[in-house]
């Protein structure tokens, strides 16, 4: 009998994950970050990436996407632009990176209705092959919010008003670039690279921030240091550590009943902001569990967190000095 049920929990998974594909939109509209393609020692990476479509239902698809190495940005313009632009930092553990809902599933609220045009980041993650595979996602950050800031003229956008947005593990990327801007982590490779890769605006939901035992995300952690990282290596990604008074006005969200990225993460790095005299806006609600995105808010108080995102980026637009 246990046999039985083993087996049919193995086929039930196996039912609810099966191949998938970007959609021809997202083929139309996607940028590579580096010139030909493959990233800054990837070479010996995955050649072909690997997406799966999670959902059961084939009219919600729910897909992520691995095996990366030539890392991209998937771009969603809105009707009427309001000059702002959001690089979008989906989670997934860094064992993958979710597709739709933290990024497809952003469009009706944030670019559709507030203007604000969408670079969803498929960056590379750190555990398949990559020479500096720790620092592979950040080099894809940094790279993707200064082409956006590069063309940004020529695409209506205003150059200092690109921000950042991250989920989960995608959090952690963000929380990178956000106090890890200036790092040189790649050999530059065109004039692009001149432009500064600090973010004007970050928001973090859900983020895992610290790398440590007590509060940690167990497989993020693993994924990006390694099985036995010592104590200097947990410092220095746990991203409290790295806030400075450089660091830009910060967007913090997450539910307290969060069971797998703890809610803690987030409030370490708000104490590390208030720490630096920065900028910040929290808001912990009481129910939403992980990975909420946008799709699983509905008749819950934190079904208002994409307006409060999107005020807070107005309000920090209106407060910036004239130029």
């Amino acid at each position: 009998m246990q046999v039985l049920l083993l087996l049919v929990v193995a086929v039930s998974a196996q039912a609810a994950e099966r191949p998938s594909a970007e959609t021809p939109e997202e083929l139309r509209h996607r940028i590579l970050l580096w010139p030909g393609g493959t990233g800054p020692g990837s070479e010996g990476a995955p050649a072909q990436p690997t997406i799966v479509d999670h959902s059961e239902d084939p009219a919600v698809p729910d897909r992520s996407i691995r095996g990366i190495r030539a890392p991209y940005m998937v771009v969603y313009r809105p009707a009427h632009p309001n000059g702002s632009a959001l690089l979008v930092v989906p989670g997934g553990g860094y064992a993958h990176i979710v597709i739709d809902n933290e990024g497809s599933s952003l469009v009706p609220a944030f670019a559709d209705r507030a203007g604000i045009t969408l670079f969803v980041l498929r960056y590379r993650l750190p555990d398949e092959g990559h020479a500096d595979g720790r620092d592979a996602p950040l080099a894809d950050a940094q790279r993707a919010l200064r082409l956006i800031r590069a063309h940004a003229k020529e695409d209506g956008l205003d150059p200092a008003r690109v921000g950042v947005m991250g989920f989960s593990a995608g959090g952690h990327v963000a929380a990178s670039l956000s106090t890890r801007f200036d790092d040189a982590v790649y050999a530059p490779v065109d004039a692009v690279d001149r432009l500064s890769a600090r973010p004007d605006f970050s928001l973090l939901i859900y983020p895992v921030i610290d790398m440590g035992n007590a509060i940690g995300h167990t497989g993020s952690r693993k994924r990006l240091l390694g099985p036995h990282p010592d104590a200097q290596l947990v410092h220095d990604y746990s991203m409290q550590n790295r806030v400075s008074a450089r660091t830009p006005p910060t967007f913090l969200l997450a539910a307290q009943d969060d069971d797998v990225v703890p809610v803690q993460n987030t409030l370490v790095y708000e104490q590390a902001l208030l720490g630096a005299s920065v900028s910040s806006e929290l808001h912990i609600f009481p129910k939403g569990g992980h990975g909420f995105g946008v799709r699983r808010i509905q008749g819950l108080t934190l079904a208002a967190w994409p307006r409060l995102a999107v005020d807070w980026m107005a309000w920090q637009t209106a407060q910036a000095p004239a130029r």
